[in-house]
């Protein structure tokens, strides 16, 4: 297995006659790694101010956002957060997993639909535009306009595995128009009913709202995941598959992958904070559930100020097989509790990603697994 950085595109050698086989095939989160598409950091630029983006985060910091929007992240952020991709690239190459970068574009560029202009934001998260389902690599339809376009800067890598095999789809384009959106959206109280501010005008999900244990999915419905988002996904993938939904206490939920994440056969990571063990669905009866140690605290105050995500990003861990799991160095509470599940920990850093939305399961998609589809809970 080569351990070089790909490049898509690059004339294949084998004969243009031979059969093709698919580059993509990944059917859960724990198969043996052997290709991985990991985000970029270049141009990274401060997310509009739209009430889609400003929801997910404390009032005070959707303030500050307002007035920042649509400029450069400051190099003090950029930089340490580079170092550390940087690092994790390489660790990936030493474990013998094929990686694949997007393109470097200018996020900073204008654009606009019929019904509204906005600036881009990044393309750090590949997690949250790409949904990888056995062979076939499905474009998302993302409810945040500044990631609109977001996967053009992966169009030569998408174009690069079809050509080979791959089979590529692209769900509905969202207009994301006012009528998707609540108005006069509030977040909820910890006593009142859950709401969310998408309607279901039309379907929006988020791929990093989803996980995969084979033939069967696990969602949350969040503020940029609707209902008719996961009833396309379901409809679209057909009976062959069952999607479950995880009932979320989240205020703000975005993305599964700080809530609820399966590591391996029988066995499926939960947030205490977020998740009751008695409401998860019932084909999870017969798996071990392993709750997440509480976090430590991050003693940055800038990273601190600035992070996209909440405290539980130590769950943000990727599986390389059944039992490696690279996870970030600075919780060592989640690396001694892998161990005690009986999991080989490999600690690397990625604490300054978190600005930029994410960890290692937020940074990258898995391409290529090895292994079959098969079914978990039958």
């Amino acid at each position: 297995m080569t351990t070089v950085e790909r490049r898509p595109g690059a004339p294949a050698a084998e004969d243009a006659a031979a059969p093709l086989v698919s580059p993509v095939s990944s059917h859960n989160e724990w198969d043996p790694l052997e290709e991985i598409i990991v985000g970029r950091l270049d141009d990274a630029t401060i997310p509009s101010d739209h009430p889609v983006v400003s929801c997910n985060i404390p009032p005070w910091a959707a303030r500050f956002q307002g007035l920042a929007a649509g400029r450069k992240y400051p190099r003090r952020l950029i930089e340490p957060a580079q170092q550390e991709l940087d690092g994790f690239v390489s660790l990936l190459h030493s474990l013998g997993i094929t990686v694949t970068r997007p393109d470097a574009v200018d996020h900073r560029r204008r654009f606009a639909t019929p019904d509204w202009a906005s600036r881009g934001f990044c393309n750090t998260c590949p997690r949250d535009s790409m949904l990888v389902i056995g062979d076939e690599i499905i474009e998302t339809p993302m409810a945040w306009p500044c990631r609109y376009f977001e996967t053009h800067s992966y169009r030569r890598i998408l174009k690069d595995y079809f050509r080979r095999g791959a089979r590529w789809t692209a769900a509905p384009k969202p207009q994301l128009t006012d009528e998707l959106f609540e108005k006069d959206f509030r977040t909820p109280g910890a006593d009142e009913p859950m709401r969310y501010i998408l309607t279901e005008f039309e379907p929006v999900f988020d791929a990093a709202d989803f996980v995969r244990a084979g033939r069967d999915l696990f969602v949350t419905r969040s503020n940029v995941t609707n209902g008719m988002g996961i009833e396309w996904l379901r409809r679209h993938l057909g009976p062959g598959y069952r999607i479950h939904e995880i009932e979320s206490r989240c205020r703000t939920p975005m993305h599964i992958d700080t809530t609820f994440l399966v590591l391996a056969p029988g066995k499926a990571l939960i947030n205490p904070d977020y998740i009751d063990v008695d409401r998860l669905p019932a084909v999870l009866d017969s798996w071990d559930i392993l709750v997440a140690p509480e976090p430590e605290p991050v003693k940055d105050l800038l990273l601190r100020t600035t992070s996209m995500c909440g405290k539980w990003l130590s769950m943000n861990i990727l599986m390389v097989d059944e039992t490696r799991v690279i996870a970030e160095r600075h919780h060592t509470g989640m690396l001694r509790a892998l161990e005690q599940w009986g999991f080989e920990p490999i600690p690397c850093d990625l604490m300054h990603y978190a600005p930029f939305g994410g960890s290692f399961h937020c940074a990258t998609l898995d391409v290529r697994r090895r292994g079959t589809l098969e079914s978990y809970f039958d």
